[in-house]
């Protein structure tokens, strides 16, 4: 376990920032989409029962839900200190949270709050919905609301089904998805009869809420969220893979493992049968500056993620050749998508393919006070620009004027 020393002593070395090493996280009930640039002989790297690697988790301090063999620091991002010094980053917070997020942000949260991941597969997830606070707490575990954005950079092909089904037809009733889950034995259960699909649009994304039924689709998906990995499947099949009644049921307490009503009662209602629920939930980027802030600049802004207070999230380019000094009001995580340079006194780079258990220099830890102060970022290829995705916990002052009710 680090402690508060040595934790000062890696912010010394780094000017505020942290490097990240790689983060894998399997899923013994989907198909890998190989494209998180990690080895094709790596894919199953946690052995076949555990099944393929099809998620890479940012800037966590939350432990992976994947049953009995889940392993004690899957899930968990390490801090990587030169060439063989390592910490975890839950620690790091444990320990010296205040250096890392601010005394004021530790003090109102208590922690990080924050899983981010790209998740990628070859088709869809089973429908499924992540329980609220309240639901989530009796199982001694957090809601989940979540947010999505589709790299363009990660999805030169879209796989097998670059669709999501949202949410239920508008009519649907509780009976209706009762009876599905009454047929969960019979192979599928149709529940995919009551919901609407919608395309995936690299560059775009979505919010869900807690309570929101969702089956994310074939893209790779860059997505935020709150630090809880509670869910509830409602699908029985998936292309033909059966889905566990467990995986219904795993985060609900026993005397409710059976109990229909209970469980078609994790819903949130209205959010599901919403008839606007594309113009409620779809998110498009907005520019993080004003034209006239950036017209001469060296690099682009723009929110990605926005509209709650659990987290945000900015895209950030700088274009080839140029040097930009970025400021935040808060702390971040990031994963480059395109390029390579200089963040800080790191050097930075996209990589083209990962080894499972490798280092690479695509992933950083900011501190609130490196961001306030501003970081130096460096382009130093000529032609391509280098792009970055940073994701911040609850709160970030910026993104407090693009707060709505979702």
């Amino acid at each position: 376990m680090s402690n508060r020393n040595a934790v000062q002593e890696a912010l010394n070395a780094g000017n505020g920032i942290l490097r990240l090493e790689p983060c894998w996280v399997p899923r013994s009930f989907m198909i890998p989409g190989r494209r998180l640039k990690l080895h094709p002989d790596d894919l199953y790297a946690f052995g076949g029962h555990r099944g393929g690697i099809n998620e890479r988790w940012f800037s966590s301090t939350i432990k992976a839900s994947n049953g009995p063999a889940t392993l004690e620091d899957e899930g968990l991002s390490y801090v990587r200190v030169g060439s063989n010094q390592r910490f975890l980053l839950k620690h790091a917070v444990e320990n010296a949270g205040d250096l890392l997020l601010g005394a004021d942000v530790m003090e109102r949260e208590g922690g990080w709050n924050l899983l981010c991941k790209f998740f990628d597969n070859m088709g869809p997830i089973p429908h499924h919905m992540h329980q609220s606070d309240a639901q989530a707490k009796l199982v001694g575990q957090r809601g989940k609301p979540e947010a999505y954005y589709f790299p363009p950079q990660y999805n030169l092909t879209e796989n097998n089904f670059p669709h999501t089904f949202m949410g239920l037809e508008p009519g649907t009733t509780k009976n209706d998805i009762r009876r599905c889950l009454e047929n969960w034995n019979k192979g599928d259960n149709g529940i995919l009869f009551h919901s609407r699909a919608y395309r995936l649009e690299p560059g775009a994304g979505w919010q869900i809420n807690p309570g929101i039924l969702h089956a994310p689709g074939s893209l790779v998906t860059y997505e935020p969220q709150v630090a809880s990995d509670v869910f509830a499947m409602f699908q029985s099949v998936v292309e033909g893979r059966i889905v566990d009644w467990s995986l219904m049921t795993k985060d609900v307490r026993p005397e409710y493992h059976h109990d229909l009503d209970y469980l078609v009662g994790m819903l949130d209602w209205e959010a599901n049968v919403n008839p606007e629920f594309g113009k409620t939930n779809k998110v498009t980027p907005k520019p993080a500056h004003s034209a006239e802030a950036t017209a001469d600049s060296a690099y682009s802004e723009k929110w990605i993620t926005y509209g709650t207070p659990h987290y945000s999230a900015k895209e950030l380019t700088v274009l080839p050749g140029r040097t930009a000094t970025i400021r935040d009001s808060a702390a971040y995580g990031l994963i480059l998508t395109q390029g390579h340079g200089r963040f800080g006194t790191h050097p930075v780079a996209t990589p083209a393919m990962i080894r499972f258990g490798e280092m690479t220099q695509d992933e950083l830890f900011v501190t609130a006070a490196a961001a306030m102060a501003g970081v130096e970022v460096e382009n130093r290829s000529a032609t391509d620009p280098l792009v970055i995705l940073k994701h911040f916990g609850p709160g970030n002052p910026d993104a407090e004027p693009l707060r709505k009710k979702i």
